[in-house]
């Protein structure tokens, strides 16, 4: 198991690609920390990982709250011995609207769970990590790193260029510490974030575009799984990218390239 005596620690962990990395990475050994402001949902994906053979402690947190998250970090750090994987993944598409449309308070809670949660998990995850090294992934998004054509999505574009930016620049910084950081940045995947968007007013901002076949090209157009993604984070996580650090992946077959 390329895991095997890891610690991870995977946000947004009760459904969608969060989930799925969360499987991957206890299937392949890890000791896997589950965490999601949903109780119910990150509970069950806890679990699934004990009922498959694996070891996991399922976490109640909101990555935005840093009282929450330095309570669930203590609790992870005593019941699994420390920290070797991040994997940052919580977050929201939020309102998706024409700039003059969309409200202050909306793009604050884009920026508050997407880049406050962010950064709140490093912040209080890489003093673990500095003791033994270890591996970051941050879950971006071809939004705001390859395409820019999602209607009225603003504020999350900024926050998923933002991510990288965050990743580049701490694959530097950290690099002495021997953590090494990397983002993935799917495209298309079947989750359940549709649940957290709302979009008003798309025909003010959306620029009309037919793909008669589709804009995914490596499927025909169909959209990717959670697992896609979870595969390329456990390819991150593990010592088969040992020198990749600072890198963005894009898994999207091809949909940013045609956007």
């Amino acid at each position: 198991m390329a895991l095997e005596g890891k610690s991870a620690l995977v946000t947004g962990a009760g459904s969608g690609i969060g989930k799925a990395a969360a499987l991957k990475l206890a299937a392949e050994g890890a000791r896997v920390a589950v965490l999601s402001r949903t109780e119910s949902e990150v509970r069950e994906t806890c679990n699934e990982i004990v009922a498959a053979g694996g070891r996991s402690i399922a976490l109640t947190a909101d990555t935005s709250d840093e009282s929450q998250m330095r309570a669930a970090i203590d609790r992870m750090t005593e019941d699994l011995g420390g920290i070797d994987i991040v994997v940052a993944n919580a977050g929201i598409n939020g309102v998706w609207a024409p700039i003059d449309d969309l409200r202050p308070d909306e793009w604050d809670q884009t920026m508050a769970v997407n880049l406050r949660g962010t950064y709140l998990t490093l912040h209080l995850t890489v003093p673990y990590l500095k003791r033994n090294g270890g591996s970051i992934v941050v879950v971006s998004s071809i939004n705001g790193t390859r395409t820019f054509t999602t209607p009225g999505a603003t504020a999350y574009t900024a926050t998923k260029a933002a991510q990288v930016a965050i990743v580049q620049q701490l694959a530097l910084e950290l690099g002495k510490h021997r953590i090494r950081i990397n983002a993935v940045c799917p495209g298309a995947i079947e989750t359940g974030i549709d649940a957290n968007t709302t979009m008003r007013h798309r025909e003010e901002t959306e620029v009309p575009v037919i793909w008669p076949e589709g804009e995914i090209p490596i499927t025909n157009g169909k959209k990717g799984s959670s697992e896609d993604v979870a595969e390329a984070i456990l390819f991150l996580a593990s010592d088969h990218a040992r020198h990749i650090t600072g890198t963005p992946i894009w898994i999207d077959g091809g949909q940013s390239l045609l956007r």
